[in-house]
C-alpha cells in the first residue's frame, strides 16, 4: 500500500467545511438577505425605484466613468508596469512603492486632495479652468478619482506576468528578422492580453463600488455628478431603505454579469497564448 502524502493542513472535509462556512458568513448570507428583502417589493415597485430618472442618470455616470477610468488604467497601467519591470533607473523603487499609495490612502482623503488640486483656485485648476478643463464638481472629476483608486489593480496584476515573461522569445523573434512592432503585436501583446483584461476588469469593478473619493470631488449634484453608490447612501440617510435596496440589487446583478463576461473574455484571450 502506498504511503499517504503528508499534508500539514487538516483533511479535505474539515478545510472544505471551514471554507464554505467562511464564504457563507462573509458573502452568501448577506447577498441572500438582500435578495430576500427585495421580495417585499412588487415587480412594478422595484422597477419604479430602480429605473426612475435620477437612478438612470446615476447608472450612466457610474458605469460610463468607471469604464473610462478602467480603460485609461489598462493603457497607462500597462506602460507603467512595463517600465518598472523592464528598466532599471534611479528612483524606480520609490515609484514602485507609490503604485500602492491609493491602497494605503483613505479614499476620502484622496477625494479631498483631488478636489483641492482641480478646483478653480487649486494648484492645477487655476491653469486648467481658463482652458475649459474643469476637474472638480464635474464628471471629469469623477473619472479622475476612479482612475486614481483603480490604477494599482492593473499594475500589480501585470507585474508578475512581465517578470516571468521569457525574454528569449523576443530575442528569437529579433533573430528571425521580426521588428519591434511585429514582435510586440505577435508575441508580447497576445501573452499579456488576458492579464490586461483581468486588470481592466478589476479596476472597473473597483470603480463601480467607489464612494469615498467621489463625495468631495463630484459635488454630488443630481443628474450631473451623482453616482449610484452616493444615491444609495442618500436614500439610506433619508430612511428610504427600499429605494436603496433596489439600487443595490441592480449593481449586484450587473456585477454578476460583469464577472461572467470577464471569465468568457479571459478564456477567449487565453486561446491566443496557447498558439
Amino acid at each position: 500500500m502506498a504511503d499517504k502524502k503528508f499534508n500539514p493542513l487538516p483533511g479535505f472535509g474539515l478545510t472544505l467545511g471551514f471554507t464554505l462556512f467562511y464564504l457563507s458568513v462573509i458573502v452568501l448570507i448577506p447577498i441572500a438577505a438582500l435578495f430576500l428583502k427585495s421580495f417585499s417589493l412588487s415587480w412594478r415597485e422595484f422597477l419604479d425605484l430602480a429605473t426612475n430618472a435620477r437612478a438612470l442618470a446615476a447608472y450612466k455616470l457610474t458605469f460610463g466613468a468607471s469604464a473610462i477610468a478602467a480603460l485609461a488604467n489598462a493603457v497607462f497601467g500597462t506602460l507603467l508596469a512595463w517600465v518598472l519591470v523592464r528598466y532599471d533607473f534611479p528612483g524606480r523603487r520609490f515609484i514602485d512603492a507609490l503604485v500602492d499609495f491609493p491602497f494605503a490612502l483613505p479614499t476620502a482623503v484622496a477625494g479631498l486632495t483631488l478636489a483641492s488640486l482641480f478646483a478653480e483656485n487649486g494648484w492645477l485648476g487655476q491653469f486648467l479652468v481658463p482652458y475649459g478643463i474643469k476637474g472638480a464638481f464635474t464628471p471629469l472629476g469623477v473619472v479622475l478619482a476612479l482612475t486614481f483608486v483603480g490604477m494599482p489593480f492593473v499594475v500589480r496584476t501585470l507585474q508578475p506576468v512581465l517578470e516571468n515573461f521569457d525574454r528569449g522569445v523576443e530575442e528569437a523573434a529579433a533573430t528571425l528578422g521580426a521588428g519591434r512592432w511585429r514582435t510586440f503585436l505577435r508575441i508580447i501583446a497576445p501573452t499579456l492580453l488576458p492579464t490586461i483584461i483581468t486588470g481592466f476588469a478589476l479596476a472597473f469593478a473597483r470603480a463601480i463600488g467607489e464612494y469615498g473619493s467621489i463625495v468631495f470631488i463630484s459635488g454630488n449634484m443630481p443628474f450631473q455628478t451623482e453616482i449610484a453608490p452616493t444615491l444609495i447612501v442618500m436614500r439610506l440617510e433619508s430612511y428610504d431603505y427600499t429605494g436603496a435596496m433596489a439600487l443595490a440589487i441592480v449593481l449586484m446583478l450587473f456585477s454578476f454579469v460583469l464577472l461572467a463576461a470577464i471569465n468568457w473574455l479571459e478564456n477567449w484571450a487565453g486561446k491566443f497564448t496557447k498558439q
